[in-house]
C-alpha cells in the first residue's frame, strides 16, 4: 500500500486516482492538437484499422446516436472518412484520412511520452511489474484496444 494525507491508499483508489490523472494527460494532449478527447481516442482506435460504425461505438463505449455525431465532426475535419462496407453493402466503415493519420501518429508520440512521464521516477522493474498488473487488469477484462503497443 502507499500512503496519502489520510492514510494509505488502496488498490481501487490507486486505479481510479491514476484514471484521472492518465484521462487528465490524455484531454490536455488533445487541446494541444485541436482536438476534444474524443476526437483523441477515435484516431488513436483508428491507427490499427477501419472499423464499421457498431463496432466502433462498441470499442469507444458511445451510444449511437454520440458515435454518429464524433464520426461526423471528425469528418469535416479531414480526420476521418467513411467507405462502404465490402462486406455489407448497407455498413460502411470509418478509417483515418491520410491528414487523420499524421495527427494520430504525433498525438500517439506526445500522449506517450506524457504518460511515461508518469513514471519518470520508477526502477525499470518497477515499470514491469506495473504493466504487469495492469496487464492482467486489462485482459481479464477484455478492454478494448484502444492504444496499441509500438
Amino acid at each position: 500500500m502507499n500512503e496519502q494525507a489520510d492514510g494509505p491508499i488502496g488498490a481501487v483508489v490507486a486505479l481510479v486516482r491514476s484514471t484521472f490523472l492518465v484521462n487528465a494527460v490524455y484531454e490536455a494532449s488533445a487541446r494541444e492538437f485541436g482536438l476534444t478527447q474524443q476526437q483523441g481516442q477515435l484516431l488513436c482506435v483508428l491507427m490499427a484499422q477501419s472499423y464499421g460504425m457498431g463496432e466502433l461505438g462498441a470499442v469507444l463505449g458511445l451510444a449511437k446516436s454520440s458515435l454518429t455525431g464524433l464520426v461526423d465532426r471528425s469528418e469535416r475535419n479531414g480526420l476521418v472518412e467513411r467507405s462502404p462496407d465490402p462486406h455489407d453493402s448497407r455498413a460502411v466503415r470509418v478509417g483515418l484520412t491520410r491528414r487523420g493519420a499524421k495527427l494520430a501518429d504525433e498525438f500517439y508520440a506526445r500522449t506517450c511520452r506524457r504518460v511515461d512521464e508518469l513514471m519518470a521516477g520508477f526502477a525499470p522493474e518497477e515499470r514491469d511489474a506495473l504493466a504487469g498488473l495492469l496487464g492482467r487488469v486489462v485482459a481479464d477484462n477484455q478492454v478494448p484496444m484502444v492504444f496499441v503497443e509500438r
